[in-house]
Formats: C-alpha cells, structure tokens, sequence
C-alpha cells in the first residue's frame, strides 16, 4: 500500500487551499477568516456535521462512518505567527508582521485533504471527528478545546496528530511512544536593588551583578541537581537592565525557558529555582522575586496508539521510510492536552532540508501533503475497517 491514488489526486487542490491559507495568516485564538475557509471546504464535501466557536474559531467536523465502530479524532493546527515573512515567494503573507512559519497552513491543508476522500469513501466504521484548532503557538487552544468539553461531546475514543518536520527527509514519518515533545516553562526574575553613580559602587546595591550571579547559578540545576537520566535543558534568553554606561541601575529582569520531560524533573527545578533565587538575592542584599510560569505539559505518546500508528504509517511510505522510536525533541506542542485527555499519537512527516519552523523563511513542502493526508486517512480506515 502507498499514498492514496485519490489523494493523491487531490495535490494540486490541497496546494491551492495550503497557499490561500498561507497568504492570509492570523494569530492567536482569532483565527475566523480560516476558520470561515475550512467550513466553506467541509460544506462542499458534503459534511454537515460542523460546530464552530471551539477555543474562540475553531472547528470541530463529524464524517460518520459504516455502522457502529470507533471515534477517532484528528487534530491539525490553524494559527499562524508574529514574524515578518522573508520567503520572497509570490502566494507569500499579505499580513504585515505574520506568517505561516510553522507550517500550521499545511497541516490544516493535509486534514482537509484526509477529510475530502473520508467524505467521499466512508470506507471504516465509527465516525471521524476532524479537529481544526486555533491558538496552538504559545495560548493553548488545544487546552481550551479540552477544557470545552470536546472531547465528551463528540465522545472521541482516540486523538491523532501529525506535524511537519524540516531536516526530516522529504516523506518520511517518524514518532516514538512515550515522550516526544518537551514541556515548557518559563521563568521571570524581578530584582530590586539600589542604583547610583557607576563611579561609587559601595553607595549602591547592584543589581546588575546579582543579576549575573543568578544567571550562573541557575546552569548548575542542569549539571547538579539533574539526574542525568531526565533531559533537561534551562536556558536564559533575556538580561534587561541599565540606560547608560556609567549609571548602575535600580533594576534587574531575567528571563528564560525552561524545557523538561519528567514530571519530577519540572517539580525539582521550580523549587530549586527559588532556593537558588533567594539565596542570591540575600548574598547580595537585593530583593528578588521569581515568577515561574508553567507551560505546555510534555507531549506523551500511548504506547499502544503508537504502535499501530506506526503501522498506518508503514501501509502509507513503507517500512523503510518510517522511524517508530524518534528521538524525542525539547520543542513543545500543546496537542500534549488532547493526549492528556485521550489515548493517541503524534508523529512528524519530513519536510526536507530547508529553513526551520519559525525562521522567516520556512515554507511548508506542499509535496508532503499528500502523505500526512493519506496517513490520516489510514488512521481512521485501519482503526475500524469494514
């Protein structure tokens, strides 16, 4: 078994869709107009089943199937992100300072294709729920959706995903049970001192160098208190402080992410976060507060799921063109709510070699659509077969 032939078929139709898409993004939870265009698609395949409103503008489909059988949801992003595209292509964002840079255009180009060919076969039992989610980029949609109820209203018994992959080979498709995607947090350290003249430090309390300090200590949470067995990465990204070179300022911000995929690996480093805070801010006389902001949970694949995702995918590119234990990536992905709530699996479809997702100058691979079109499709075939 191979790509679809009739989704196949449907290429040049998921690229036009894909590009309209792409030349109109948006942000956020305000994702109407894409919302509007996925409607108007599943419409003109015959499907009625549609609820909108879901996380503010997204949209949830039902195809119902041969009979009694399982529901099986498939999920696929629709917001865009806050960057100015440099891609130079002519179906390039109309929209100053947005762009499709993480491929969500594909993804939601790839389900309308799985969903036009589930429409037309109907070749399983059950029902297929097709999930058009916004706000996946940093505001959780797919928590909201959760959180909505959707789960319960349409009574889904499993949730599928799948995601572009650059530096992938073209086609292939890859996943592991267990945990795929890091959780996310993120961390902000206010600090207080006393500033003055750069000239006479012993009348101020320096904010600046307990800021530094604290920056240094927190590295060690990784190499000292980690056990090495938990991947672990904390990184500082943002030291704002000062207006001129010979003022020391009153203040001092710190700012970071931090990315983690055990449960008592996240615990461990909030709280040693704050130690470490805190003695810092007494061993040089500032005050220091820490806000630590919990993200994202780990995307975890069903063992179960994967494995017979893993299968679907062989049926789709062939054994030698799927890669069922993947290494697991500190990138987040807030499909790790839909997996909280149902058993299910995620998998990235190569993209090829070309700019990462949120460079400027990413750009989807329309070639894989078909792929990740027909893998979603044999999900829901082979899930319940007639």
């Amino acid at each position: 078994m191979a790509v679809i032939n009739r989704i196949a078929g449907l290429a040049d139709e998921m690229t036009a869709w894909r590009r309209h898409i792409h030349e109109n993004p948006e942000l956020g939870r305000d994702c109407h107009q894409t919302a509007a265009f996925v409607v108007e698609r599943l419409k003109e395949f015959g499907i009625t089943d549609i609820s909108t409103g879901w996380a503010e503008s997204g949209v949830v489909a039902v195809i119902e199937g041969q009979g009694e059988g399982p529901t099986i949801g498939l999920r696929a992003d629709m917001d865009a992100l806050p960057i100015e595209e440099e891609t130079g292509l002519d179906y390039a964002s109309k929209v100053p300072g947005k762009m499709h840079a993480c491929g969500h255009d594909g993804h939601t180009a790839m389900l309308l294709g799985a969903a036009k060919y589930l429409a037309e076969t109907r070749n399983f039992r059950g029902r297929a729920v097709l999930l058009f989610q916004p706000d996946e980029e940093g505001g959780g949609g797919g928590q909201a959706m959760v959180q909505e109820g959707v789960m319960e209203k349409y009574g889904i018994d499993e949730v599928y995903g799948i995601h572009n992959g650059p530096g992938l080979p073209e086609g292939l498709i890859a996943m592991t049970p267990g945990p795929l995607l890091a959780a996310v947090d993120a961390f902000y350290i206010d600090i207080q001192g006393r500033g003055g003249h750069g000239a006479e430090p012993h009348d101020t309390v320096d904010p600046v160098v307990a800021a530094v300090s604290i920056c240094q200590a927190i590295q060690t949470i990784v190499s000292r208190n980690n056990n090495s067995a938990n991947r672990l990465v904390i990184s500082v990204t943002q030291i704002s402080t000062g207006t001129a070179t010979n003022i020391i300022p009153d203040t001092a911000r710190v700012c970071g992410t931090v990315r983690s995929f055990a449960p008592e690996a996240r615990d461990m480093v909030e709280r040693r976060m704050g130690e470490i805070v805190a003695g810092q801010a007494a061993a040089f006389g500032v005050e220091a507060v820490l806000d630590y902001d919990r993200g994202y949970p780990a995307t975890v694949n069903h063992p179960e799921q994967t494995v017979f995702a893993a299968g679907v995918a062989r049926d789709v590119v062939g054994a030698d063109r799927v890669e069922d234990n993947a290494t697991p990536i500190m990138a987040a992905e807030d499909f790790a709510y839909m997996l909280e709530a149902r058993p299910g699996a995620y998998a990235f479809v190569g993209n090829g070699e070309g700019p990462t997702v949120h460079h400027p100058k990413y750009n989807f691979n329309d070639a894989i659509a078909p792929v990740g079109a027909s893998y979603l499709a044999r999900i829901v075939e082979k899930a319940a077969p007639l």
